[in-house]
């Protein structure tokens, strides 16, 4: 399609007169703004240590690990923080929890400091609010050891900031979190609509994720029909 000449916006090279050549007014005008950034001082640095900054309140720092209303450890292990972590930095080990109300929980769990890019993948993963990062900034130690965090280690940030005001805990619902509350998978409409004449249409799900229940419904009818051939 051809581009009318109206559409167009032509620009032409500036000519340079005897003074802009010369680069005097640039130097000038330069010259001007740094002396009204002397006669009107007005610093903005923060002396630290001295005076602590004021950190937004999603501040993401130190991780720590949530205690339940009992006392012990929300996480269950199931290793979906360690699975979006991008920087690798976190090491779990599950195991047979000793209470009954849960499965799992976590024997080991380990946070490298140094490795960890604070990035809130594995606050965003947990489905259970288990783990979470604080305000806590200054992070230091005399090796690399010291900047391993294990669970104890991690259960005791929790400790330390949990009634500290900036950083409650965010679990609203559920005894463990959120996805405490599900008993089971509730049915989900599919993405895109499914015609009449469509071969998934006459599927057993017709293109719909279903609970359980549905599901082995649906594996017993396969099982039958294995049984009859």
């Amino acid at each position: 399609m051809p581009i009318a000449n109206k559409d167009v916006t032509w620009v032409e090279e500036p000519e340079i007169g005897f003074w802009e050549a010369t680069f005097l007014p640039a130097i000038f005008a330069g010259l001007k703004t740094t002396v009204r950034h002397v006669t009107h001082f007005q610093p903005v640095t923060e002396q630290f240590p001295e005076e602590k900054p004021t950190l937004p309140l999603h501040y993401r720092g130190v991780h720590r690990l949530n205690r339940d209303d009992q006392g012990r450890v929300k996480c269950v292990a199931c290793m979906m923080c360690a699975t979006a972590c991008p920087a690798r930095c976190i090491t779990i080990e599950g195991a047979q929890a000793p209470w009954e109300d849960r499965d799992k929980y976590p024997s080991s769990f380990v946070i490298d400091e140094l490795r960890c890019i604070y990035c809130g993948m594995c606050e965003e993963a947990c489905p259970v609010d288990a783990i979470e990062m604080t305000h806590l900034y200054d992070l230091t130690g005399f090796s690399r050891e010291e900047m391993i965090f294990d669970k104890e280690k991690l259960l005791g940030v929790f400790d330390q900031t949990k009634d500290s005001g900036r950083d409650p805990v965010r679990t609203q619902r559920g005894r463990l979190g959120p996805a405490s509350d599900f008993e089971g998978l509730p049915a989900l409409a599919p993405a895109t609509s499914v015609r009449g004449d469509d071969r998934s249409a006459r599927s057993v799900t017709a293109g719909v994720i279903q609970g359980t229940a549905v599901m082995e419904s649906s594996w017993e009818q396969i099982n039958e029909k294995i049984e009859k051939k």
